[in-house]
C-alpha cells in the first residue's frame, strides 16, 4: 500500500515537472547536463522532440494506471473489510468486470505502440545525408573522419581537470570535437576498434553500439548552433567513464571553414593516443631484444 503510494507520488511529481519543463523553466539542459535536472535534456533534433514527447505520453499513461490502482485498493479496504463486510460475497465470476480489464490494456498497449514503431522507424530510417561521419570507439576515446569532405581524421580526448578552460564541463570537454552544420541531416557511421562501445548524444536522441567488426549507423539534424556533449554509453574498460563525445554544431559558412582548416591540420592522419604513448616509450635496443629472444624458452614439440 504505501509502495504504491510512493510510486503516485513520484508519477505526480514527474507529471508536474513535465508541465514545468514544458514552460523553459530550465528544469533541463540544452546540450548537457544541468545541476538538479529532472527530465531529460532539450530536444535539438525531431527525433529527440520525438522522444521527450511519447516519454510524456508514458508518464500520464502510467501516473493515471497507478492512481487507478490506489483508488481500488482503497475501496477494497474500506468496502470489503470484515467489519464493513461480514458476510463475504461468493461471486466467482463477472463476464463485464473480465472483459473491462481485458480489453482495456489492450487498448492502452495499442495507444503505446502505434507512437513508439513510428519513432523506431525515424530512428533506423536514415534520410539522403548532406554530411557523413564516421566515429570509431577506442580505448577510450573517440575518432572521427569525414569522407566526404576530404577524407582526413582526428581523435578526440578528453580535457584532463587540470586544463579546463572557463566553461568547458568537467569530463565532457574534449581537445579535438565532431563538426557539424546546422539544420543539415548528418549520418553517423559508428564502430568499434576493440571493445563494444556506444555514441550517445541525449540532446540529438541516439545511442548506437559500437561493434567491432560491424559497421552500425544512426542519424540527426541538429536544429540549434552550440555544444552538444555525450558519452560511451556502454561499459568498455577501465576509462569507460573518461571517453566523452562533443559535437560542436556551427553555421554552413563556418563548417565550410572549419573543414578546409581541418585538412591542413590533419593532413598526416591521426594522433592517436596510442602512437603518442609509443612516441614517449623509451626505445628498446636491437642487442636487448636479442637477448631477452634467445633467453625465452624454445617451443616444444608434440609427437
Amino acid at each position: 500500500m504505501f509502495g504504491v503510494v510512493r510510486v503516485l507520488l513520484l508519477g505526480g511529481a514527474l507529471a508536474a515537472a513535465t508541465l514545468l519543463g514544458s514552460s523553459d523553466s530550465a528544469l533541463a539542459g540544452l546540450g548537457q547536463p544541468s545541476p538538479w535536472q529532472l527530465g531529460m535534456q532539450q530536444a535539438a533534433a525531431p527525433v529527440m522532440s520525438d522522444v521527450i514527447w511519447f516519454h510524456d505520453l508514458l508518464l500520464w499513461i502510467i501516473t493515471a494506471i497507478v492512481a487507478l490502482v490506489l483508488v481500488l485498493l482503497v475501496v477494497v479496504m474500506v468496502r470489503f473489510n470484515a467489519r464493513a463486510n461480514p458476510t463475504p460475497s461468493r461471486t466467482t465470476h463477472n463476464t463485464a468486470i473480465e472483459v473491462i480489464w481485458t480489453v482495456v490494456p489492450v487498448i492502452i498497449l495499442v495507444v503505446i505502440a502505434v507512437p513508439s514503431f513510428r519513432i523506431m522507424f525515424a530512428q533506423l530510417n536514415t534520410p539522403t545525408a548532406d554530411v557523413t561521419v564516421k566515429a570509431t570507439g577506442k580505448q577510450w576515446f573517440w575518432s572521427y573522419a569525414y569522407p566526404d569532405q576530404g577524407k582526413f581524421e582526428f581523435d578526440s580526448l578528453m580535457v584532463p581537470d587540470t586544463d579546463l578552460k572557463p566553461g568547458q564541463p568537467r569530463l565532457l570537454s574534449v581537445d579535438n570535437e565532431m563538426v557539424v552544420p546546422v539544420d543539415k541531416v548528418v549520418r553517423v557511421q559508428v564502430t568499434g576498434a576493440d571493445v563494444i562501445h556506444a555514441f550517445a548524444v541525449p540532446s540529438f536522441g541516439i545511442k548506437i553500439d559500437a561493434i567491432p567488426g560491424r559497421l552500425n549507423e544512426t542519424w540527426f539534424k541538429a536544429t540549434k548552433e552550440g555544444v552538444y556533449y555525450g558519452q560511451c554509453s556502454e561499459l568498455c574498460g577501465k576509462d569507460h567513464a573518461f571517453m566523452p563525445i562533443a559535437v560542436r554544431v556551427v553555421s554552413e559558412q563556418a563548417f565550410a571553414a572549419w573543414v578546409e582548416d581541418a585538412k591542413k591540420k590533419y593532413a598526416a592522419g591521426p594522433d592517436a593516443a596510442p602512437r603518442r604513448a609509443a612516441e614517449a616509450a623509451p626505445a628498446v635496443s636491437p642487442m636487448a631484444l636479442a637477448a631477452s629472444t634467445a633467453a625465452a624458452p624454445a617451443p616444444r614439440t608434440v609427437d
